[in-house]
């Protein structure tokens, strides 16, 4: 919610000012009303804090301990009431501490959850809607949390697997500056003079740029990262990267497995919980996390609105394992779409965290092979004037 800086008169005709949060201006009126304050002037004032984004490990808590409170006869205005007290870190806090006075002020669960800056997930808040609609939020809490535990679990792996190859890198990295900065400087002492291979040359004016501008290497480095990063902040560099991933061979379907994981899951819980597929289906496309795949979405939405069948309609779009297309042409079949999409989304589940495992599995030798061959091939520049030095001590 915006942040309202105001100027009011109270009932002894006295002026008071301060900072208020708000939906709008008729929102901040009628607080101050109800403070018996008239405002006289008010104007918004920008938030200079970022806004939080729950981590998916927050939000399944959050669903969690929700479905709990209320399946114990608990009613939400206590529930945020407790959830502001506990031992959160301070910016949650006061995510709840607004959460639970919105909802005192009349909101609902759901109404409450958007007045916080986008800090819960699109998902959640229109399942949590629905939920409320229903007069099913228990189960749909219930729902919710075991979708974003086995999120984060997943999101958990996907570090698990991209840490080890950081860390062989970084290493890398560093044994390279090492040698070219202590080890070989020593060692080309002593072939001065020497006529040496082209590749031991080369070796020596790297060990030689190290020494006088060693600096400038660690600042390259970072700047073609921060450049990588300001890349894939572009709209069409982020499209032509997320559909080059999907093109490189075997990573790609293992992340074609992911992906329809995470499109199955997402799609289950909200058609389940009665939201209409064609907005289901919009937020799912968000949810993915392809920009690749996402834009895909724009003509399945349509397909489906002039009366295609979802089936036909994934069926076209390239990114997902083609199991999912005939997993959905059954469950439209036999019109148990519901049923289908659950068990579809256990198995492309369970074989995501299979994917994810076959990953590391594959990364690890990779980065030890590329590691192995940097240094092997400084060590072959060092070698090979040494064996000439050798024979022509031996002539």
């Amino acid at each position: 919610m915006p942040k309202y800086l105001y100027t009011a008169l109270d009932l002894q005709n006295k002026k008071q000012s301060g900072e208020l949060d708000a939906r709008d201006d008729d929102d901040l009126r009628r607080l101050l009303r109800a403070q018996s304050l008239i405002p006289t002037k008010y104007s918004v004032i920008e938030d200079k804090q970022a806004r939080y984004r729950m981590k998916s490990v927050e939000v399944g808590e959050f669903c969690r301990q929700l479905s709990s409170m209320l399946s114990s006869g608990i009613t939400i205005v206590r529930t945020m009431e407790i959830l502001k007290e506990r031992d959160f870190a301070p910016r949650l806090k006061k995510v709840y501490d607004k959460m639970h006075r919105d909802v005192l002020m009349g909101y609902t669960l759901s109404e409450a959850m958007r007045l916080q800056n986008k800090t819960f997930p699109e998902l959640l808040m229109n399942m949590i809607a629905s939920g409320e609609a229903s007069g099913q939020l228990e189960r749909v809490a219930d729902k919710m949390a075991f979708h974003y535990e086995k999120e984060h679990r997943l999101n958990a792996r996907a570090k698990s697997a991209m840490t080890y190859p950081l860390i062989l890198l970084i290493v890398t990295f560093g044994a390279v500056m090492l040698l070219f900065l202590f080890v070989l400087p020593n060692l080309f002492d002593m072939f001065e003079g020497m006529d040496l291979p082209g590749l031991t040359q080369f070796m020596i004016n790297m060990s030689e740029f190290m020494q006088g501008y060693w600096y400038l290497v660690i600042i390259a480095v970072l700047v073609i990262i921060f450049a990588f990063q300001l890349l894939l902040a572009n709209g069409k560099v982020r499209y032509q990267f997320d559909r080059l991933k999907l093109k490189l061979p075997i990573i790609g379907k293992l992340l074609k497995i992911i992906y329809t994981a995470r499109f199955s899951r997402t799609l289950s819980s909200l058609y389940s919980s009665g939201i209409p597929m064609l907005r289901a289906l919009e937020i799912t496309a968000t949810i993915v996390n392809n920009m690749y795949i996402a834009e895909q979405f724009v003509d399945v939405i349509m397909n489906v609105r002039n009366g295609e069948s979802l089936a036909g309609s994934i069926g076209s779009v390239d990114g997902f394992d083609r199991k999912l297309t005939t997993t959905i042409m059954i469950g439209e079949e036999t019109g148990r779409l519901d049923a289908m999409l659950e068990s579809t989304a256990e198995a492309f589940d369970y074989e995501a965290e299979i994917a994810l495992d076959k990953l590391v599995q594959l990364i690890q030798p990779v980065m030890i092979v590329v590691m192995a061959g940097i240094i092997g091939t400084v060590m072959i520049s060092v070698f090979m004037p040494m064996m000439d030095l050798y024979n022509n001590v031996s002539a």
